[in-house]
């Protein structure tokens, strides 16, 4: 095969499509084995405290009812790591919404008939769930999450801010925000001759089934978990959660399969949540704009079950010059749910900050937002020193502007009206690291000329199955459709759970390296194939535990227009694009969707997601899609994405790096940044709901309409 007829790069269809469509397709709360039982989960209703009675008696009276399992009666676990998972072992309540008890029934409306016939008594605490930013808990951690250390400093940040001719000095704030993924977290657990098999919603079956071997004291070959197809995670099935352990316990419990999907309203108190931050970025430059002194400084809260700290400083460490800076993390642990991993995690939060900055500065320095960010372009990476493998930032913001038509911008804010709505662009920067971690794969070749591909990669709607049948059809110069791929189970050979857009690097390596040696073995063979075929196993533990010499990372450009209505304080957004640096794109189709799903998730980000923790109940008032607004096809108009192509020999053999999360990084400042440029009124505060912006028009009378 030659390389102009590679299938790497191409539009192939997805290999599931027709299986999703038709319901062919099967996800973990689909899996009903005969027996099967239903469970529902009851839910704390004090926000700290203690359990002093449970009252099961007119639950287990009710018709279909087979159990009820409370911290009394439950199997008694292994303590895990991870202490959101150590449920009914014990009779506290660390957040309002932590679980109780779980009702085990005969149908799912039994269940949760029964479930609502609990009745439970508390011993309840004082409790304190409100994040400000002068909290006396607050203390800084060793670490934020993936390892980076909490605080850098490099330089003389206070001399550097102190001379500097032009200075910006603000704080942006977020509310808490929710993954929300289509599927709820579900499992169908299933016990026979000891050994356990869960399908399970999961970023990754592999990390599930060494949980539950842990706490259940088994041999990891006595665990099967399954989740071969999940319909979205965006972080939040990327660790293993309640249902996976609720559901293995209560088929322990009662000898037969039990299912259990999460009930929505319930997953903004169990499966975590993107933690609010106040972030005070403060930008000092010269005259043309260029930083001398840079400071990144977040405030968060974690739970008090176990630290989640949001690492949203840690891009500004990579972005711009700056030779003096300071980057800090503090939080302090409330008594709310456990923040976890949500799509792009510090760095959709942190550059938010960081490019709204960005924009502030170009104003006070009269310098083009765009312009301001070439001026600012590193030579190396800032915080290491390192180089980069590639960083095509600059290319993305010049072919973004063109594209766009920046140039005809008018840089006065709140000139461009129709009615009573004013029309403004915006501009902001993205960047993802380009992570890899070791993978396993085998690649087996049959005498009728097909390819089998096993991997435990997980497909949460991203196309994996494609595009490793891609990467291995390249390697075999073999026909797209002779190649086939056997994932989502933890039986197969070892691989990393789906996140961090790390999935396909890792993936694909192990898979490109198993049918090269494949490639290899076949052409050292004389003669046809043995009947049983022929297979090799790789792993890249060697190549992907190797340090880098170079900083890698994935670049983008956003623009956005909006319109502010003026009456209303509505603001929609009229056109969103963005021009990406992010290796060799192995799928177009694929890509192309990843992009635009980042930036339709960034947008509600901007606009109409937000959480709210009620001070008196200690819940999350927003939690269910009723009350926790996401877009909608109306809300999205016109989404652009495009890619530059790079030629990146320093990541992996693909040339690859993660597309999953760069969308949504810097797409909710460009569309706050073109607020203030329709209307001439900073909103640091997200998401920029009517009330906000109201509010702001409210003062300035200029841009109410003559006319009306």
């Amino acid at each position: 095969m030659t390389p102009a007829h590679s299938p790497l790069g191409t539009a192939a269809v997805r290999r599931e499509a027709r299986d999703k469509v038709t319901g062919a397709a099967r996800y973990a709360a689909e899996h009903t084995p005969p027996g099967c039982a239903y469970a529902w989960p009851v839910p704390a209703t004090v926000a700290r405290g203690l359990v002093t009675a449970i009252h099961t008696e007119r639950a287990l009276a009710l018709p279909g009812v087979e159990a009820v399992l409370t911290h009394d009666n439950a199997p008694r676990l292994e303590k895990p790591d991870d202490a959101t998972l150590c449920l009914l072992q014990d009779a506290r309540v660390p957040h309002r919404g932590w679980y109780v008890a779980l009702v085990v029934a005969d149908s799912l409306e039994n269940a949760r008939a029964a479930a609502a016939a609990v009745r439970i008594e508390y011993d309840s605490d004082e409790h304190d769930v409100r994040l400000t930013a002068g909290h006396p808990g607050l203390y800084t951690p060793q670490k934020a999450n993936g390892g980076f250390p909490s605080v850098r400093e490099r330089g003389d940040f206070d001399g550097a801010f102190a001379a500097a001719s032009v200075r910006v000095d603000s704080t942006y704030t977020m509310t808490a925000l929710h993954n929300h993924p289509m599927e709820p977290h579900a499992s169908t657990a299933q016990w026979h001759d000891g050994h356990l098999t869960v399908h399970d919603s999961s970023q990754g079956s592999g990390m599930v089934r060494d949980v539950l071997a842990q706490m259940f004291r088994l041999d990891t070959r006595q665990v099967t978990v399954v989740s071969e197809h999940v319909g979205g995670g965006f972080g939040c099935k990327g660790t293993p959660r309640p249902q996976a352990v609720l559901a293995a316990m209560a088929a322990r419990h009662t000898g037969h399969p039990v299912k259990l999907a999460l009930p929505r309203r319930q997953l903004a108190a169990v499966v975590g949540h993107r933690a609010p931050t106040l972030q005070r970025v403060r930008l000092g430059a010269g005259a043309d704009g260029v930083i001398t002194a840079l400071a990144h400084e977040v405030i968060t809260h974690t739970s008090r079950v176990k630290e989640f700290v949001e690492q949203a400083a840690v891009a500004s460490r990579v972005m711009y010059t700056s030779p003096n800076s300071r980057t800090s993390h503090r939080l302090t642990a409330l008594d709310v749910p456990t923040p976890s991993w949500m799509r792009a995690p510090g760095e959709a939060p942190g550059m938010y900050a960081l490019e709204s900055a960005m924009d502030e500065l170009a104003v006070a320095a009269g310098v083009d937002p765009v312009e301001l960010r070439l001026r600012n372009e590193p030579d190396t990476e800032p915080d290491s020193g390192l180089p980069f493998s590639s960083r095509h930032l600059a290319d993305c913001l010049r072919q973004g502007a063109r594209r766009f038509d920046w140039q005809r911008r008018d840089p006065r804010p709140g000139v461009r009206r129709e009615g009573d709505l004013l029309l403004g662009t915006g501009v902001a920067s993205a960047t993802y690291p380009a992570l890899v971690d070791p993978s396993g794969a085998d690649a087996h070749a049959s005498p009728d000329g097909s390819y089998r591909i096993r991997v435990n990669a997980t497909d949460i709607g991203t196309g994996a199955r494609t595009v490793l049948a891609q990467i291995a059809a390249d390697v075999l110069s073999a026909p797209l459709e002779s190649v086939h791929i056997d994932i989502g189970s933890s039986d197969l050979p070892k691989a990393p759970l789906a996140g961090g857009s790390a999935g396909t690097a890792s993936w694909g390596w192990s898979v490109h390296k198993a049918c090269s040696l494949l490639v290899e073995r076949l052409g050292d063979r004389p003669g046809g194939l043995p009947a049983d075929g022929v297979t090799v196993t790789a792993d890249t533990e060697r190549e992907a535990g190797e340090e880098p010499p170079f900083a890698r990372h994935a670049f983008g450009a956003h623009f956005a227009e909006v319109q502010v209505d003026t009456v209303t304080g509505e603001v929609r957004v009229r056109r969103l694009l963005g021009v990406y640096a992010a290796g060799r794109i192995l799928n177009r189709r694929t890509a192309r969707s990843q992009f635009i799903g980042g930036m339709t998730m960034g947008l509600g980000m901007a606009l109409m997601e937000g959480s709210t923790l009620d001070p008196g109940f200690g819940d999350f008032a927003e939690s269910d899609l009723a009350s926790y607004h996401v877009p909608a096809c109306a809300d999205v108009r016109a989404v652009e994405a495009y890619w530059i192509d790079e030629d990146d020999k320093h990541l992996n053999p693909m040339g690859s790096k993660g597309i999953g999360e760069i969308g949504i990084v810097g797409t909710a400042a460009a569309i706050a940044n073109a607020v203030y440029h329709a209307a001439g009124v900073r909103i640091r505060d997200l998401p920029l709901t009517p009330d906000k912006v109201l509010a702001r028009l409210a003062g300035t009378h200029s841009l109410i309409d003559p006319g009306r």
